[in-house]
């Protein structure tokens, strides 16, 4: 087996694809890409040729030659690819669907607003100082949790849907991580917060942690 993740600390991307390699128990080697340093290592000839989006994570299986941006996409290969020890979907459509629109919610509508490069124009085209960068994603993580709260209170159990880990945990964690991170009072959101404390006190999730990651600064 040869897996490589190329990834950023503190990406939530790159988070959840760490989260789901731990669930599956799968060693893989971590190459990091630092979105800052000289003026973001995404932009460089050598890494677009690997991922034309310059955005992170890119992972790349080598058994199987291939080659995934979105974390998503990867996530769901490593399900199919990798069945054990865990799955991370349902095994009924229904129930496949609602796992999804839950992830959906964090990972397509909630964090893309918050992403670096958002925040980077908003800075240096919107004339936004750190104060209105600050409020700007409480408000969009504040939206996101009030419509997640409301879709996960009557199936969740010890995580966002019932008593398995699922994708949309993974996609979770990251987006309370980043909450936390820029001050969003969680005690506004209760459940979603006990769905946090519980999937990071796993180790695979505690080891997936942004500070736990070779490039943590």
């Amino acid at each position: 087996m040869s897996l490589t993740l190329h990834g950023y600390w503190r990406s939530s991307a790159s988070y959840r694809v760490r989260i789901a390699l731990n669930l599956k128990q799968l060693d893989y080697e971590y190459v990091p890409v630092h979105l800052v340093n000289n003026g973001g290592e995404q932009k460089s000839d050598a890494y677009q040729r690997l991922n034309p989006s310059k955005l992170v994570p890119t992972f790349v299986d080598s058994d199987a030659d291939i080659t995934l941006s979105q974390s998503l996409a990867i996530i769901e290969y490593l399900d199919e690819k990798y069945p054990e020890p865990c799955l991370l979907m349902p095994k009924h459509a229904q129930d496949r669907a609602r796992v999804r629109m839950l992830a959906y919610d964090m990972a397509c509508d909630t964090q893309p607003l918050a992403n670096l490069r958002v925040l980077n124009r908003l800075k240096s085209d919107f004339d936004a100082d750190d104060a209105a960068v600050k409020a700007w994603v409480q408000h969009w993580v504040t939206e996101g949790f009030n419509g997640l709260s409301k879709k996960i209170e009557t199936r969740a159990g010890k995580y966002a849907y019932g008593y398995q880990v699922s994708l949309a945990d993974i996609c979770i964690v990251p987006q309370v991580y980043n909450a936390l991170r820029f001050g969003v009072d969680m005690t506004a959101f209760p459940l979603i917060h006990k769905i946090y404390k519980n999937c990071t006190s796993l180790d695979a999730f505690a080891q997936a942690a942004p500070e736990n990651q070779p490039d943590a600064v």
